[in-house]
């Protein structure tokens, strides 16, 4: 018996050093799970749960039914600071944080921006552990992805998962799209939100934000890498400056013929329907029924695409906007405002 057990080991030892010999199952669900354990161990004590009470006069015009909500969020600078979605914590009246060791304290919000769906927090406390951040340039469909949050209150809750899509859009609350939007399988849950999404290298790659109900496996995180510029921005200034020129628009398809006499680069515009008082559109001569088919030597197509190119560093900025009226393709410069802050 002994010689053959030997037999056995050897060639055990052998089909090992076979190059491309598939894994044993047992060897690829260790993996798997040691590296799901190593993301969640190094990950875990950085998030906490997240407990809104809103102000009185919030609740009142809120489609939230309940003034208590909660959420999750991860502590990304040893000093305190929080990355959280804006849609938990935007009009509070008082922010309450718990820690993965327990610890209760109060969180201040250091600023919101609802247009990305994000906010930044702070806690004055000690001994803080944070979450290292990733780059959600680099990562791949199909690569592991683990989730972390609180759902319904089930602190510290980890689920896996893989990335299904790259470069998806998703509209927030407040109308605007945000774009590189990292869509996984992971499962998420009421109080997720805000969470963070993880590598396999237990690295932040995306804050947890939406699912689609009731589908299943259609879950969504807003990259890290726009969260980074976010947040250092809401720790900076507060807020994120944005473009304004007042105008309510809606799209429009555009005559063929029109087309191609102008040789516009879309097919589509955006057709001014009214415009604000005192507004920059109306101070540079846009009138109800131009429709907007350029700006700032890029084309316009959708309201989307106007409201994207409205960023920061368009503000108190001569542009150059192109326009049809009638069949006329007309020039036109206009100075954008500083967007008024959402209450």
């Amino acid at each position: 018996m002994k010689p053959k057990l030997r037999l056995v080991a050897d060639s055990v030892s052998s089909r090992q050093e076979v190059p491309g010999e598939t894994p044993d199952e047992s060897e690829v669900f260790d993996a798997y799970s040691n590296a799901v354990i190593q993301a969640a161990d190094k990950i875990s004590p950085a998030v906490v749960n997240i407990e809104v009470k809103q102000h009185s006069t919030v609740r009142e015009h809120s489609s939230r039914p309940d003034p208590h909500a909660t959420g999750s969020g991860f502590i990304f600078t040893p000093d305190g600071y929080l990355l959280t979605n804006s849609h938990v914590v935007h009009g509070a009246g008082r922010i309450d944080v718990t820690l993965s060791d327990g610890r209760p304290m109060r969180a201040d919000l250091i600023g919101d921006d609802p247009e990305t769906d994000l906010a930044v927090l702070r806690i004055s406390a000690s001994d803080l552990t944070a979450a290292p951040l990733g780059d959600s340039n680099r990562i791949r469909v199909g690569q592991l992805v683990v989730a972390i949050g609180n759902p319904y209150s089930f602190q510290c809750t980890v689920t896996a998962g893989v990335i299904s899509a790259l470069g998806r859009s998703l509209r927030t609350r407040s109308g605007r799209l945000i774009d590189n939007i990292v869509q996984t399988d992971a499962a998420l849950n009421p109080g997720n939100s805000g969470g963070p999404l993880v590598s396999s290298r237990a690295e932040v790659i995306g804050v947890n934000t939406a699912t689609i109900m009731p589908a299943q496996g259609l879950c969504f995180a807003i990259a890290i890498n726009t969260a980074k510029f976010v947040a250092g921005r809401l720790i900076r200034d507060g807020r994120i400056a944005r473009g304004y020129i007042g105008l309510a628009g809606q799209n429009v398809p555009l005559p063929r013929k029109l087309v191609h006499f102008h040789k516009v680069g879309v097919p589509s515009g955006v057709m001014v329907v009214s415009l604000e008082p005192g507004s920059p559109a109306e101070l540079a001569g846009l009138k109800t029924g131009d429709v907007i088919v350029g700006f700032g030597g890029k084309s316009v197509a959708s309201i989307d695409d106007l409201q994207r190119l409205l960023s920061s560093e368009c503000v108190h900025i001569p542009i150059e906007l192109e326009m049809v009226r009638g069949t006329e393709l007309l020039p036109l410069r206009i100075v954008p405002a500083e967007s008024p802050r959402r209450t």
